[in-house]
């Protein structure tokens, strides 16, 4: 997973630009963003209530997941959070369900303490920053990536950011994986050749149906 000097350097400048971006918009407003995120994915993916739904503990001013997360396992999901388990190796998830003992991380984020490794069906996933083609700008690790890569089958795989992480591209690189939607707090995006495809409700859900039937994953709750 190594990438040319170059890159490198031109990555780790627009993660520090996109980040900064990020903690500079109001706590309010980045409140309103998130909430209509979470109502576009609720909206948009109602299978998620009866899968097993891999997210993030928000970090830098991320979206906050929790709240829709918490929703979903009280609809019946099963929910895991990402562990390091070894720099350069596949992230471990571990389930998640409201009080659960957390502990710190390598990295200071929250990860549960002595739940069951679970595999999940779809990922929640954060980017820094998305390009044009539904490639992800991360925080350099590759964990991910390289999760993604790992499980077979594929998870359906939803970049949940703002609109300010937009940027034209990453310069995605063979081991980069592509997001399978986008959502923000504007739209909600199917991956296409060549690129993001805007899509209404009614036709993410059935991409989503018909991209869980070809990956043999299970197709969770039926659709109000």
């Amino acid at each position: 997973m190594s990438l040319t000097p170059e890159l490198a350097r031109w990555r780790k400048a627009e993660r520090q630009t996109l980040i900064a971006r990020r903690l500079a918009a109001p706590e309010a407003v980045r409140a309103e963003w998130g909430a209509r995120i979470e109502a576009q994915v609720r909206a948009a993916f109602p299978v998620l209530g009866g899968m097993t739904v891999g997210f993030y503990w928000p970090f830098q001013a991320e979206f906050d997941p929790r709240p829709l997360v918490t929703a979903l396992v009280a609809a019946g999901a099963r929910a895991a959070l990402p562990v390091v388990v070894a720099k350069a190796t596949p992230l471990e998830f571990r389930e998640w369900y409201p009080g659960v003992a957390l502990v710190p991380d390598s990295f200071g984020l929250s990860v549960p303490e002595g739940t069951a490794a679970l595999v999940p069906d779809a990922v929640l996933v954060p980017p820094v920053g998305i390009g044009a083609a539904g490639d992800r700008l991360g925080y350099g690790g590759g964990f991910f990536d390289r999760t993604l890569a790992s499980l077979t089958p594929k998870p359906l795989s939803i970049a949940v950011a703002f609109e300010l992480s937009r940027i034209p591209t990453t310069y995605p690189q063979p081991h980069d994986v592509l997001m399978d939607f986008v959502v923000t707090e504007d739209r909600i995006e199917a991956a296409v050749p060549g690129g993001l495809e805007p899509v209404d409700v009614a036709e993410c859900r059935r991409r989503v149906d018909a991209l869980l039937r070809t990956r043999g994953l299970p197709r969770g709750a039926t659709p109000g």
